[in-house]
């Protein structure tokens, strides 16, 4: 293989990553849509799906991405937009719990336990918006996370068939979460990858759960 050839391998690869990463993110921005600020802007759906995250950075700090998803939650719930809550985080082992840990925090302000029902099994963003109607029986749902969380799994749950729209948490400062918002960009990736090639399925599933009842 000569110089020049090895070359023009060692310069395109990288340029087809960002072509791919560029591409990604234009087709998930494209394909995901309606995110809201303002409670008054949004339609009413019976559930409100959480998305999860650890509550504790270092074991010690309090997650601002955390505190900003649960404040949403209940504000749309006291704004009467939706009537119940789907907290959806990771359980994998007994010491991690972001489920738990959220049902916590909104039960700490105000929000009646009766009203929450736990997602123990919502691994990844598209774990957690698929299994909202697979499991959880909603075909239209109010995602609750950060904006650029929120495009994400509406774009995820769009291609499952879900009737989605997003209320935005407040905003983490980019320099307080640079390696969230950079993750966020190969997330993309892989979210269309998931949808369009490896045609990605939740972990588990199980049985129905009737939101409500």
């Amino acid at each position: 293989m000569t110089l020049k050839k090895i070359l023009l391998i060692l310069i395109g690869i990288p340029v087809l990553g960002l072509i791919v990463l560029v591409g990604c993110n234009l087709i998930v921005q494209a394909q995901s849509g309606r995110t809201h600020d303002n409670p008054a802007d949004l339609p009413h759906n019976k559930v409100g799906l959480v998305l999860g995250c650890v509550k504790y950075l270092g074991g010690k700090y309090e997650n601002r991405f955390f505190r900003g998803r649960i404040n949403a939650a209940r504000a749309l719930y006291q704004a009467g937009k939706i009537d119940y809550i789907l907290v959806s985080g990771d359980n994998h082992h007994k010491d991690y719990d972001e489920t738990t840990d959220l049902k916590q925090a909104l039960v700490d302000l105000g929000v009646p336990a009766e009203k929450i029902t736990c997602d123990y099994a919502g691994f990844t963003t598209l774990d957690s918006v698929v299994r909202a109607k697979e499991v959880f029986g909603q075909s239209s749902i109010t995602v609750i996370s950060q904006r650029f969380h929120n495009i994400r799994a509406i774009y995820l749950a769009r291609a499952a068939g879900i009737d989605a729209v997003g209320f935005n948490a407040t905003e983490v400062p980019f320099k307080s979460a640079f390696k969230t918002y950079v993750r966020e960009s190969a997330s993309r990736v892989k979210a269309v990858w998931d949808v369009h090639i490896a045609r990605r399925h939740p972990k588990f599933l199980g049985v129905p759960v009737r939101i409500g009842d």
